[in-house]
């Protein structure tokens, strides 16, 4: 019952939160806030308010159109670092470009407040009127999870202090979010196809030389979406840009849209004396393969700010990963075993009527209580529960 606890108080929490990632329709990308309204698309017609507001891109629109979406849950104030100068030194100092680009990924770790932004800059329908954007922050630690040189693993961790209406601060809650990995001149890539499928990619090594793919792993460590692109370091400038891929929904849009099925685009990373942006360019697809017509409803802007910290303490994801650890690590070894193994798979949204994601946080919740870790048991309690959501066929879900 414990267990089932925690999860419902998890879910409970992330259905507040409606960011950017998702994960077996219960977990985005973090957000002090509510999930999105009913509708989520208050237009034009829609919109009471007589009076206007200039919104970017746009121009004047009514000023309920300016009022973004997004999170209305009040976290505590955060104290900034201060700002560096760029080039970092550990990037000046480097002495080739691929020891530029480790530094240059490794800088991404940290104590951060991100905060998300998105705005629908067109539509590509006759009746298409615009939209509410986006808002959403929260405080988030990346820390590194491995260094092999030309593979680095970057975990991001919610670490969240929230703000009670009696002005009270709740302990804070510690959340396990999504994760990315960085391969160097990678040629063996699972992308996404749509329909809750990933396929592998094959590269071939003269097309992958001096570039750096970027995985992007779900909260239960299912995949999400994997690019490969290329850093540049020109003087005080340093960018990694993707190619273009595919992207599952993400729960700001999928809560809110059944209109399209996948987001269609290239994203940026640019390293900033605060610490880092990155921008996305996404176009909303309906999804078909390549023996159907291409169809998109419209265009978003993106960018996700990740401001360097020094308060409040993000500490406390220390001792989540010190009992969680060793069976997130277990996870991650199942995965790699999946892409080892299967050329094509999908992924069943439920089994047993319960998402990957429950399985996994309901068995990570017993160790973060102090129940001791069985490497066998764990080992095959991940394994098992992966395989169990595996398919051939491709599912009729928006993962």
């Amino acid at each position: 019952m414990k267990n089932v606890f925690y999860v419902s108080l998890v879910l409970i929490v992330t259905s507040l939160l409606s960011g950017c990632y998702s994960t077996s329709e219960n977990l985005s990308e973090a957000s002090f806030g509510s999930r999105a309204t009913t509708s989520g698309k208050e237009t034009v017609a829609d919109s009471l308010i007589t009076s206007s507001a200039y919104v970017f891109g746009w121009g004047n629109l009514p000023a309920g159109l300016a009022s973004p979406r997004g999170g209305t849950t009040q976290g505590t104030p955060v104290d900034f670092a201060p700002a560096r100068k760029l080039p970092l030194v550990e990037i000046a100092s480097a002495s080739s470009s691929f020891e530029k680009d480790r530094a240059a990924i490794l800088s991404l770790a940290g104590d951060y407040k991100t905060s998300f932004h998105f705005m629908e800059t067109l539509g590509l329908y006759h009746e298409y009127e615009p939209t509410r954007p986006y808002y959403s922050w929260a405080t988030e630690e990346i820390r590194i999870l491995e260094d092999s040189r030309d593979f680095i693993s970057l975990q991001h961790t919610l670490v969240m202090h929230f703000e009670m209406d009696n002005g009270s601060i709740m302990e804070p809650m510690v959340i396990k979010h999504w994760r990315q990995d960085w391969t160097y001149e990678d040629t063996d890539l699972h992308t996404f196809r749509g329909s809750a499928s990933w396929g592998r990619e094959r590269q071939e090594s003269e097309s992958v030389s001096g570039r750096w793919s970027q995985a992007v792993w779900q909260v239960d460590d299912s995949p999400r979406y994997e690019a490969i692109g290329r850093w540049t370091h020109d003087g005080n400038r340093s960018i990694w840009t993707g190619e273009n891929s595919w992207r599952p929904l993400p729960r700001r849009e999928y809560s809110v849209r059944d209109d399209y099925d996948v987001m269609e685009g290239f994203h940026r990373i640019v390293i900033v004396p605060t610490g880092w942006i990155h921008e996305q360019n996404n176009w909303k697809r309906i999804a078909g393969d390549a023996s159907e017509a291409t169809a998109y409803r419209g265009h978003e802007l993106g960018i996700d700010r990740y401001e360097r910290i020094v308060s409040p303490s993000l500490d406390s994801s220390d001792s989540y990963w010190e009992k969680t650890g060793p069976y997130w690590h277990d996870v991650r070894e199942a995965w790699k075993a999946v892409y080892e193994k299967w050329d094509h798979f999908s992924l069943k949204s439920k089994v047993e009527n319960r998402s990957q994601f429950e399985y996994h946080f309901e068995y990570a919740a017993k160790l973060e209580r102090g129940e001791p870790y069985d490497p066998a048991k764990g080992a095959a309690f991940a394994r098992e529960t992966i395989e169990s959501f595996l398919t051939e066929a491709k599912e009729n879900t928006r993962y």
